[in-house]
């Protein structure tokens, strides 16, 4: 009872920080499965045969807040099928734990260039008139899907990065674009799952446990990525994706210092400046608010341009002097 309860709770956490910064759910959730002794594939098909309710509910939600392009759930969700039932596949038959640190370092430089992008320069809007196209979308979604069926997780961490450093998409439209389109991908691996393993290995009631969790969620972050501004969400994005992916380069055979204290002073480091750069984001942000600058309008609303002020006041000024022109044509008409 304990471990299911245990269960429910990381699925609820683990919904609330994927559904609003795009990612973690399948990797929070694989990582615990591991750690009580489930096999990979075993893990990866609990924690995607319960992503099928997290995430078909996520993107209700992210639809309902406005948060999603559909066009872009297409494009890259399709793919991402395709990649995810070959990924769970080859994970059925073969071990990838050799390829994660390559695709950790991948993911790693793209969270330092996210982090640093948000963090000082905040968000790009010059590039938000441009549509994603099919040769980006397609290839990524391929890839991704097949990652994150290998991985237990990795559609988000792959994903969501490559959208928000494209500069074309706002981050809670990627975002909910990027939760929409894994109910694809989670369904297209647990099929590919249920083919290649049957249910051997699958505690179902684990996978109810982590639903449920993630079915609570999932309203409560679809809200909160459109209260969470554009610059900050891609600090807190950046972040999780450098801290997360050099815990896994840490631990490889690469460099080999996992669950040593060089690896707590290096991720404590990493912890400390991520922070710092959320705290910043936020300054900046709140700057921007009070000039009526970045990306205010898509989170709550711009602060009234001096040109609304202007014709605003002009208006007041036009119909109070109508008024008053009024008012002593009264007064001058004899018996008024």
């Amino acid at each position: 009872m304990p471990t299911i309860v245990l269960l429910a709770l990381v699925g609820l956490a683990a919904q609330l920080v994927d559904g609003s910064l795009g990612m973690a759910y399948g990797v929070t959730s694989t990582t615990l499965l591991l750690a009580i002794g489930t096999n990979p594939a075993a893990a990866s098909a609990t924690v995607h045969l319960a992503e099928i309710g997290t995430t078909l509910a996520s993107g209700v939600s992210h639809w309902k807040f406005g948060n999603v392009d559909w066009k872009v759930v297409l494009r890259i969700g399709v793919p991402g099928a395709i990649g995810a039932f070959a990924g769970a596949t080859v994970l059925s038959n073969l071990s990838t734990d050799a390829a994660k640190p390559v695709m950790s370092l991948i993911l790693l430089a793209l969270g330092l260039y996210l982090l640093i992008r948000f963090t000082l320069k905040g968000l790009r809007t010059d590039r938000q008139h441009l549509p994603l196209r099919k040769r980006f979308l397609a290839p990524l979604g391929l890839v991704a899907g097949f990652v994150d069926a290998t991985g237990g997780g990795g559609w988000g961490p792959v994903g969501t990065p490559a959208l928000l450093a494209s500069g074309r998409l706002e981050p809670r439209k990627v975002v909910g674009s990027i939760d929409t389109s894994e109910f694809l991908v989670a369904l297209a691996a647990s099929l590919g799952f249920l083919f290649a393993l049957g249910s051997q290995g699958i505690d179902f009631t684990w996978v109810v446990a982590l639903l449920i969790g993630g079915l609570i969620a999932a309203p409560i972050a679809a809200w909160l990525v459109r209260k969470v501004p554009g610059r900050v969400l891609g600090s807190a994005v950046g972040g999780v994706i450098v801290l997360t992916n050099t815990r896994t380069i840490l631990r490889s055979d690469w460099v080999g210092v996992g669950d040593t204290p060089t690896e707590g002073i290096v991720l404590g480091i990493i912890a400390l400046i991520w922070a710092a750069a959320v705290t910043w984001s936020v300054r900046a942000y709140r700057q921007d608010l009070a000039a009526g600058r970045g990306d205010v309008a898509a989170h709550g609303g711009a602060a009234p341009t001096p040109a609304t002020a202007a014709t605003d006041g002009t208006a007041t000024s036009t119909a109070d002097d109508a008024n008053d022109l009024v008012a002593a044509d009264k007064n001058a008409r004899p018996g008024a």
